[in-house]
């Protein structure tokens, strides 16, 4: 039995890797598994892209590749599912192939329809959510579906996807300069070219290897958190690149975070009018909406991403008055972190990974921003640090509190044999 429990605990924790679970929360996983049905002796070292099992006493390994496929969020939520069942000890190790076998080969309907119109919804959301004017709410939308149909092509060409980021920005932005240039709009709000380019934000990327880089995975966390500092440096170029093209102004005086939707002041009438700020609300729904379906969430999920997206919002503008941008986008980076956290363990059905990412997708793109304010004016390169560091420190503040809770849980319930 126990070289195949090998076996079997690196097939769980490769479905984990490819659900977008950190490499530090895979090993407890496992480790605590191994535990529950009999077989401690058992150790796992996970990297970013295979688990290893070794047998303590003999120092026998058994290595498991992860597939490189990403899963839809409903998958990732399944396989973690699956994940907690095993840890407690309630199915046996040995339903872990055709479980994990029947989650990745569930099919998405129209997987590329749906990411594009997820893209529309999402800088749709993020425009209205963020009080562009109304011709930039729907100039917003129709750079959302050129990025969604830009990011499938590039797709297909394998290695293209690595420069997607500068391309897509690039595209993005040299269509909302050249629209503005064209309708002759003047300066442009600053999330008319943010939020077209929002869904590549690889938020759960970041958000392992905040979680990482503390747990001792110095490697894998760093490379991550590289590769996420790249991603975003590649987006800045192409927001700089298309604005040197078609000589794009910004508005510098728009709203850059969350927490500041309600000082932005219309310029207009008409067209150049801003939507209501009680509006901004109905714009976290479109883009909790717009999330869901470009990451394949389903109706329950896609719930729980308008209650997380909507919590975040409320604890942003409730905060921002008190404490500023800084500090509020760590303490509620914080509070979901844990909110997630107590809600995976009340429910198997809404684990951590997947309920966290909505609401993190919510505070980045306001560093996204500041970020790409840079590209028009580098002297903001210090408020991006700042917002960036500030979601950083919360994430982990919020990791470190869960976990005295959650293994206080834990040490409370009962150990169930296979």
């Amino acid at each position: 039995m126990t070289h195949t429990a090998a076996r079997l605990l690196g097939e769980l924790g490769a479905a984990l890797l490819d659900a977008g679970v950190s490499v530090t929360d895979v090993a407890a996983t496992l480790n605590r598994a191994a535990e529950r049905h009999g077989v401690g002796g058992y150790r796992s070292t996970v990297f970013t892209e295979m688990v290893m099992v070794t047998e303590e006493a003999s120092g026998s390994t058994v290595v498991v590749h992860a597939h490189k496929s990403e899963l839809t969020f409903a998958q990732a939520a399944a396989v973690n599912r699956l994940a907690r069942r095993i840890e407690r000890g309630v199915q046996p190790l040995g339903v872990i192939p055709e479980q994990v076998g029947q989650i990745r080969a569930a099919s998405r309907t129209l997987p590329g329809l749906k990411w594009v119109v997820g893209g529309i919804l999402i800088a749709l959301g993020l425009a209205i959510l963020f009080r562009c004017p109304w011709w930039a709410v729907a100039l917003a939308a129709v750079a959302g579906g050129l990025v969604g149909v830009t990011t499938r092509l590039l797709s297909r060409g394998g290695g293209a996807v690595a420069i997607a980021p500068f391309v897509t920005a690039f595209v993005s932005t040299t269509a909302v300069g050249i629209a503005a240039s064209v309708l002759g709009t003047g300066p442009v709000p600053l999330f008319a070219v943010c939020a077209p380019i929002a869904i590549l934000v690889p938020g759960a990327l970041i958000t392992n290897a905040l979680l990482e880089l503390t747990a001792t995975d110095i490697v894998t966390g760093s490379a991550r958190l590289m590769y996420g500092l790249i991603v975003l440096g590649f987006m800045t170029a192409g927001i700089a690149s298309g604005r040197a093209i078609t000589g794009l102004q910004i508005d510098t005086d728009s709203v850059a975070l969350v927490g500041r939707a309600g000082e932005a002041a219309a310029l207009g009438s008409g067209w150049h009018e801003l939507p209501p700020i009680w509006f901004s609300w109905v714009g976290v729904v479109i883009l909790a909406v717009g999330i869901g379906l470009a990451f394949g969430s389903g109706r329950a999920l896609t719930l729980v991403n308008v209650v997380m997206m909507t919590s975040a919002y409320a604890v942003l503008t409730i905060l921002t008055p008190l404490c500023g941008n800084v500090a509020a986008i760590g303490i509620t980076a914080a509070t979901l972190f844990v909110a997630a956290r107590l809600v995976e363990r009340l429910t198997l059905a809404v684990p951590a990974t997947v309920s966290f990412q909505p609401a993190f997708l919510l505070l980045v793109p306001g560093t996204i921003g500041l970020v790409a304010l840079t590209a028009f004016e580098p002297a903001g390169l210090l408020g991006a640090v700042l917002a960036f560091t500030s979601l950083c420190i919360g994430t982990k503040v919020g990791d470190v509190a869960s976990e005295l809770v959650t293994r206080v849980w834990r040490e409370g319930e009962p150990v169930a044999r296979a």
